[in-house]
């Protein structure tokens, strides 16, 4: 436009003989608008065939919105500005070190021991799964980095500005079971330490079991304790918490260290705890078969982070840079949970020395110790680590999520107590019964997140070209590029149903609403986030293509100019 522009002032001063022929003036206007349009589309052509900007090279792009529609925001939605980023690498690499030390992620390693696993072979499923974790969690934190938009907002440039409830509430009542199962891990420490505290003998012990419920009633009622302990918190808001929060790493940190040395010095030194062979090997009772466990729990450790893999722009859109949030999650996701894999391994396995059985529930691990002190002082650092990590992990993003859909109306605190509510009807201690119903749950839950994922990359790497527009994604404007058809896009809908369906069998299998699926569809369903990721990439990008992407995003452009 500033070519023709020039070449438009050119033709003011043109010779007077020129102007004296107007037929012959008209004929060289056309001319040089010709031309000036052939310039205009070689450079276009050449903005098209020019290598596309780095991925870590991305600046930052954070603005508010210029008129963001009510229904749609609140300050807990708008995109977080630069002045505001105070994530730096280290203080992401500290995240994944606060939320890889919990009590789930030594029951997931202590698991695969239990399953059969040695501790190498254990160790190493964790990393490669958890490498492989990192993978969608480095790409789905760049757009909240670079746009400074919560989840709950970058959903909507995919699912439509309506359509977003659906992968924001999927990753909500995921939550809401880890909210039941971290729930149950507090109140499970709270009964330990009564029944330390009061004998075998007591009335603690002796408590019948309630035959609907399948646990008795003063673990019920040590459950629901530690349920109204944070509902407390809640209520009162997350800043509460913070100075809390700061020391239940290093007390869980000294608690697994406690755990290691007590089982070195009890199982007789390294050796013999790091000896316990794979049921795999040759005249093993599983010989054979290590495939059978490896690929589902492979896909456990995906499914474990398959939650924070979709939110993660809650944290990274306080990051500084692109090369923060890489570095940062690198370091700390996949080698830290190795290591404090390894802790709960090799302590599991120890316990294979010391009682002839593993022993998978760190809980139950303390209730051998006889010292009733060196117990509850244990089981308090278990309680306040399992309070801080409940509420950072498993209560903000729902909370969010919920306020999504009406953020006039639900505050976080609203959003808290329904995510709470939600948790105690999961019934956890089911889902806790087993390694293999735990690892179930992952695996089952990770069916129904990993199309969510496929869906949201696809679109803003393939599609968008990792480009969007604030403006539309704050606005109910029919004409806008987000709103799709009746603010819902009907190509990522089809591709999550893509993506879920060739799961399904084996999925209703593993919760008994089904029979055996059979041997193709239970090895699809032993890889189900990996299948849901890659069917829903697919079907999306042939579906946006067909209907033509600009036009599906309501904005007859070009893909990845729609923005522009």
């Amino acid at each position: 436009m500033m070519l023709q522009t020039q070449l438009y002032e050119q033709h003011n001063v043109l010779s007077p003989r020129l102007r004296a022929h107007p037929q012959r003036h008209s004929i060289r206007q056309q001319q040089q608008h010709r031309t000036a349009k052939h310039q205009h589309q070689q450079q276009r052509h050449q903005n098209r065939c020019r290598p596309p900007r780095s991925f870590l090279d991305d600046a930052i792009e954070a603005a508010p919105p210029s008129s963001p529609d009510p229904s749609l925001v609140n300050e807990d939605l708008l995109p977080t500005p630069a002045s505001k980023r105070t994530f730096a690498a280290a203080d992401f690499a500290a995240l994944w070190v606060t939320l890889v030390i919990s009590i789930t992620t030594y029951y997931l390693a202590a698991s695969l021991v239990d399953m059969g696993m040695s501790w190498w072979q254990g160790v190493l499923t964790v990393f490669f799964g958890n490498l492989l974790t990192l993978v969608p969690m480095v790409l789905n934190a760049h757009p909240g980095t670079k746009y400074g938009i919560p989840f709950p907002v970058l959903a909507r440039a995919s699912f439509g500005i309506k359509g977003s409830n659906l992968p924001s509430l999927s990753r909500a009542l995921v939550a809401c079971g880890w909210f039941g199962i971290q729930t149950w891990i507090g109140g499970s420490s709270i009964h330990q330490m009564l029944q330390s505290l009061a004998g075998s003998s007591s009335i603690i012990s002796s408590s019948s079991v309630i035959p609907w419920l399948g646990i008795t009633g003063v673990q019920l009622g040590c459950f629901l304790a530690f349920w109204v302990l944070q509902v407390a918190i809640i209520v009162r808001g997350i800043d509460c918490i913070k100075e809390v929060e700061k020391l239940s790493a290093p007390i869980l940190v000294g608690l697994a260290a406690a755990l290691l040395v007590w089982a070195v010095t009890t199982a007789g030194g390294l050796g013999p705890m790091l000896s316990a062979p794979s049921q795999f090997g040759p005249g093993m009772p599983l010989e054979g078969r290590f495939w059978q466990v490896a690929v589902p729990a492979v896909t456990a450790n995906v499914g474990y982070w398959a939650t924070l893999s979709l939110n993660i722009p809650d944290f990274s859109r306080y990051a500084v840079s692109q090369r923060a949030q890489l570095l940062g999650q690198a370091a700390g996701l996949p080698p830290f949970m190795a290591l404090f894999s390894f802790i709960g391994l090799a302590v599991t396995s120890a316990t294979v020395v010391i009682y002839g059985a593993p022993v998978v529930d760190p809980v139950q691990l303390l209730s051998h110790m006889t010292q009733p002190l060196a117990v509850c002082v244990s089981l308090f650092g278990l309680i306040l680590a399992t309070l801080t990590t409940n509420i950072a992990a498993n209560v903000v993003a729902p909370a969010n999520a919920i306020v999504n859909l009406a953020p006039r109306v639900i505050s976080f605190t609203t959003g808290g107590l329904i995510t709470a509510l939600l948790g105690l009807c999961v019934m956890p201690w089911k889902l806790m019964a087993s390694s293999g119903g735990f690892v179930k749950w992952l695996v089952g839950y990770s069916a129904l997140l990993g199309p969510v994922v496929g869906v949201v990359l696809a679109d803003y790497y393939l599609i968008r070209k990792r480009v969007l527009a604030i403006d539309d994604l704050y606005s109910m404007d029919p004409a806008g590029r987000y709103w799709y058809q009746g603010g819902y896009n009907v190509a990522a809908l089809l591709a999550v149903a893509a993506g879920v369906l060739p799961c399904l069998p084996g999925l209703l299998a593993s919760v008994g609403l089904a029979a055996s699926p059979g041997p193709v569809f239970g090895a699809i369903y032993d890889c189900a986030w990996f299948v849901g990721v890659a069917v829903s990439m697919l079907v999306y990008c042939g579906c946006m293509r067909m209907s033509g992407a600009g036009a599906a995003a309501g904005t007859g452009g070009e893909p990845g100019l729609a923005a522009s």
